[in-house]
């Protein structure tokens, strides 16, 4: 089959000659293309996203597995769900061809064998409640290929996310994200277009997956671990946004609430002792909103 991700780009077939400015110009314009092609699988990442949502409210856990910048980015997304969402760290897991080194150096033909891929499940104990999203710019790295077959062999949810159409990852998935960007500007730079496609369908898969799970109210993390002075201060900011509550208040209820922000919310809207916020949460399975309407 031919790749449109290996393919050559006529608009910078002499990128070379270019001056700096027209190279920026250049790829700027190629970036502007991206957020069209992954509008254009709105349904496919939808789709994904319920599958998700719904595996992880059932106790499985998502496991992004990928070879390269395909690899690398799900680690990335895998390792923002604990402080962003609160999320156990065992919960979203980036399993890369080569495993811990292949994050910073390339691992010779680790992509290359899906062995690898079946292997690289089998010792996290994959299970039918789990869903793997096998991440591939060309949709055809036999490593992603050998996993996404592993996965539905034991009745894990599989879904493939490529920047080619008709590729062999499509025989391997349940559910199918394909996101065309067309070819790179440096021909098979797939860290490019393809890599910045990806990046933002994972934002829209775990983002989306997290809010289904009732991991924010509105627009706002209130799930979020405050494991650094930043965190800290949107935390106490996100309290008193909902609260009303002066910095002072803010700051001693959560340390009352053990950082919990949730809890503090639900016990300064309710007037509640934060035991009883806790289980008014639990009682809701977590969701804030849920908490609270229940007195509005």
């Amino acid at each position: 089959m031919e790749l449109t991700t290996e393919a050559s780009n006529p608009d910078s077939a002499d990128l070379d000659r270019l001056d700096t400015v027209q190279l920026v110009q250049l790829i700027n314009a190629e970036d502007a293309k991206v957020a069209t092609a992954v509008a254009e699988a709105t349904a496919p990442i939808a789709a994904a996203i319920d599958v998700i949502a719904a595996r992880l409210a059932s106790g499985g856990r998502l496991v992004y597995v990928g070879a390269g910048t395909s690899g690398r980015l799900g680690v990335l997304d895998a390792a923002e769900c604990p402080p962003t969402f609160n999320a156990d760290p065992g919960q979203v897991i980036g399993l890369i061809a080569g495993g811990q080194q292949a994050l910073t150096n390339p691992v010779e033909g680790a992509e290359d064998s899906p062995n690898y891929g079946d292997s690289d499940l089998n010792s996290i104990d994959l299970t039918a409640k789990d869903v793997v999203v096998g991440i591939a710019a060309s949709g055809t790295t036999p490593y992603v290929l050998g996993a996404l077959k592993y996965a539905r062999s034991v009745g894990a949810a599989a879904i493939g996310l490529a920047c080619n159409r008709g590729a062999p990852i499509e025989e391997h998935v349940d559910i199918m994200i394909s996101v065309v960007v067309g070819p790179e500007v440096l021909a098979g730079s797939t860290r490019m277009k393809a890599g910045t496609a990806t990046k933002m369908v994972l934002n829209m898969l775990t983002t989306g997956a997290m809010v289904r799970l009732g991991k924010t109210y509105g627009n706002l993390m209130v799930d979020l671990q405050a494991t650094n002075a930043k965190l800290m201060q949107r935390t106490v900011r996100i309290l008193q946004q909902l609260t009303g509550l002066a910095t002072d208040d803010a700051e001693s209820l959560l340390q009352r609430c053990d950082g919990e922000l949730k809890t503090a919310i639900v016990s300064a809207r309710l007037n509640l002792p934060p035991g009883e916020a806790r289980a008014k949460l639990k009682a809701a399975e977590g969701r804030l909103r849920m908490a609270l309407e229940e007195h509005e």
